[in-house]
């Protein structure tokens, strides 16, 4: 039987993964791996540009062109990231239920109440019935793989798909915070009447009573209920897009920008990143793209910040990653997700070799 380091000693990371292999064409099973990436394609509530189910497809097709040294985790393959495979009706479901959503959406547009609309009415139960469900089967599986002493990585989707995730985490932490990474706060009630909209994530898991605190960053669209919740919650600090462009313009190292943010957060973090905090040339065909945003080098430059911090990084979800005609948010999402993969590593202790200096 072939064991792990026989196959880490036989594997050469510089050729092209196998195409049936999992995730960045890595041999090894699940169960060899220390890393589980748990895919959630689902976007029944999506709003403006639709895609974000087939992201976490794009990222594993884009993962194969990944080279695996990377220069600050070089040993991080031998780790083993593992893809899970995704139920079959969550897919279904998704593309069933974002049929019905449409209607429910296109009337609100159009300045309709669906509270006479006995029909729009009852989409709209079974939309909020059915993702209850799969927020609950995502916790569940979550928990699996948790259970099993493994690094779980959520990979959405939209952003409604990490609420199941963060109960997970919730259950076996008593405390944590998230550094929530996105173009806007998605701290909206049960937006477009949707209990569990891609724009009420936050709104949604900081009724968890573990959840201690929300640091947001790249923040650059945002409602008066929005505003009015973060000011009336010591539970949320948002380090919005303008006031971060503005202190490096007046002179702020992004390095001094970036410890400030990691002093808001609590001991116990999770990563939620939203692909659209960064500017769009990264992520074209995300879902609902602002103007502005950071760079992908600012991004991982925080994260990594994060890694060699005195933080206990616990979860990280990535979502909103939409494919296009070619290959490119697939690419910046596998290649974000790789780094994400390292720093939920090197954080938790894990030997990812050292950084590769030139």
């Amino acid at each position: 039987m072939s064991t792990k380091q026989t196959k880490i000693e036989n594997f050469d990371p510089s050729q092209p993964g196998l195409p049936d292999s999992s995730i960045y064409g890595l041999p090894f099973t699940a169960e060899e791996s220390d890393i589980i990436v748990v895919p959630a394609p689902w976007e029944v509530t999506v709003s403006y540009g639709s895609g974000a189910s087939n992201g976490p497809d794009a990222i594993l097709n884009a993962s194969f062109q990944v080279d695996l040294l990377h220069q600050e985790f070089p040993d991080l393959w031998k780790l083993g990231i593992f893809m899970d495979e995704t139920p079959a009706h969550w897919s279904e479901n998704s593309e069933k239920y974002k049929s019905l959503a449409q209607p429910i959406i296109e009337a609100l547009e159009n300045g309709e109440d669906i509270e006479n609309d006995v029909t729009l009415r009852g989409y709209l139960e079974e939309i909020n019935k059915a993702s209850k469900q799969f927020n609950d089967e995502v916790k569940e599986r979550s928990l699996y793989w948790m259970n099993k002493g493994k690094k779980v990585i959520l990979l959405g989707g939209d952003h409604s798909t990490p609420l199941g995730y963060y109960e997970a985490l919730a259950e076996n932490h008593d405390s944590f915070g998230i550094l929530h990474f996105d173009a806007h706060m998605d701290l909206r009630n049960a937006y477009e009447g949707f209990t569990y909209s891609h724009a009420s994530i936050m709104f949604n898991a900081i009724k968890l009573p573990q959840l201690e605190k929300i640091v947001q960053v790249g923040i650059r669209d945002f409602s008066e209920g929005e505003l009015e919740a973060v000011q009336t919650s010591n539970k949320v600090k948002v380090f919005t897009d303008t006031d971060l462009k503005a202190n490096s313009f007046e002179g702020k190292i992004w390095k001094d920008q970036c410890d400030e943010i990691l002093a808001q957060l609590p001991e116990n973090v999770a990563v939620s990143f939203d692909i659209d905090a960064l500017q769009r040339w990264y992520c074209p065909n995300t879902g609902t793209p602002v103007p502005g945003g950071l760079s992908y080098e600012q991004a991982t430059y925080l994260l990594s910040r994060l890694a060699n911090s005195d933080k206990n990084i616990i979860g990280i979800d990535l979502v909103e990653v939409a494919p296009g005609e070619d290959d490119w948010d697939g690419n910046v999402g596998a290649r974000l997700l790789f780094h994400l993969c390292g720093v939920f590593a090197k954080n938790n202790k894990l030997a990812v070799g050292s950084k590769i200096n030139f």
